[in-house]
């Protein structure tokens, strides 16, 4: 099933069935926050896969053979050109649902922040440094309390 509206240019593919995945307008209000940090709107996909799937993508574009929380696939436009549209995601919701349980945190809100941290990654933040991952886990904070969303990298959180 695909799903697109309120935020143009956003497109929602959900690849795998179950009945508590986030709605289309909860994706929305999650990329709506992290591009209005940036100022501005723009165009990309979300797909929510199933583990095969997820592990699949992981082990072809980074050589892991598991499946991770949320790939980021930034749209590389050719020289010259300002394109509007950022990339694709594509998050695991079995993964999701795991990590929420092991670091007791809603769900949700884990949601939310897969959304935001694959967003700033289509927006060129990145984390490998710690340099940039302070700035990126700052602005990942910023967001996600704006939503009434604790710190993700808080370790004591209760759900």
């Amino acid at each position: 099933m695909t799903e697109s509206r309120s935020v143009p240019g956003l497109e929602v593919q959900y690849a795998v069935d179950a009945d508590d995945l986030p709605t289309l307008q909860e994706f929305e209000h999650w990329v709506e926050a992290a591009l209005q940090q940036a100022g501005n709107t723009a165009e990309l996909t979300i797909r929510v896969v199933d583990e095969a799937e997820g592990r699949q993508l992981n082990a072809q574009y980074r050589d892991i053979d598991r499946a991770t929380n949320v790939l980021s696939f930034p749209f590389e436009a050719p020289p010259g050109i300002e394109p509007d549209y950022l990339g694709d995601l594509v998050i695991c919701a079995p993964v999701v649902r795991r990590e929420a349980q092991q670091q007791r945190k809603a769900e949700k809100h884990h949601w939310a922040h897969m959304v935001v941290h694959g967003v700033l990654h289509l927006r060129g933040y990145d984390h490998r440094f710690d340099t940039q991952a302070e700035e990126m886990e700052t602005l990942e904070k910023q967001i996600l309390a704006g939503m009434g969303i604790q710190d993700p990298y808080q370790t004591d959180v209760a759900v």
